[in-house]
């Protein structure tokens, strides 16, 4: 049996017996380990590929998720920044900031992503709509039926508040 050295400690770690030693649902970090420790050691025909591939396949869902979870928090700041101009606030435009950057980020990252954007915008809306109802008392009809923003206006839409534009105090 081929063994690996463990990055944390040195210690040899023994690729666990074939395929599924440690039960995929049981224990998913040892699974994990398991595989990783197989795949290291060129042990090709003992690994779980079914489960390998499905774990490959949520990491690339768990992305997109990430950035659509990121545009629909622009969009709901978007919709109450438009729909309660009373009401906007310095935390809205921190939160829109921090939530670009996320996007940044993320498409950085995963450019495969990019076509899949406009997808990712529309099933956000539908989502910032429920918070916006939420958070703002309005009903589900004072906002629109389809995303009023564009792209453009999800990253680059300039949202600015007062207390932002006054000089930092030391």
């Amino acid at each position: 049996m081929t063994t690996t050295k463990s990055k944390l400690h040195g210690d040899p770690i023994e690729p666990a017996t074939p395929k599924a030693s440690r039960g995929y649902r049981e224990d998913l970090y040892g699974w994990v380990q398991d595989q990783v420790a197989l795949l290291r050691a060129g042990r090709l025909s003992d690994i779980d590929a079914v489960n390998i591939a499905d774990e490959l396949g949520d990491v690339g869902r768990t992305e997109y998720d990430k950035l659509q979870s990121a545009i629909r928090i622009v969009l709901l700041h978007l919709l109450k920044w438009d729909h309660q101009p009373e009401r906007r606030s310095r935390s809205g435009v921190l939160s829109i900031r921090e939530h670009r950057r996320w996007i940044g980020r993320l498409l950085r990252d995963n450019p495969s992503l990019q076509p899949r954007i406009s997808e990712g915008v529309a099933e956000a809306y539908e989502d910032a709509v429920d918070d916006a109802v939420k958070e703002t008392g309005l009903t589900e009809t004072a906002f629109p039926a389809t995303c009023p923003y564009d792209w453009h206006a999800v990253v680059e839409r300039v949202i600015e508040h007062d207390e932002l534009q006054s000089p930092r105090r030391h």
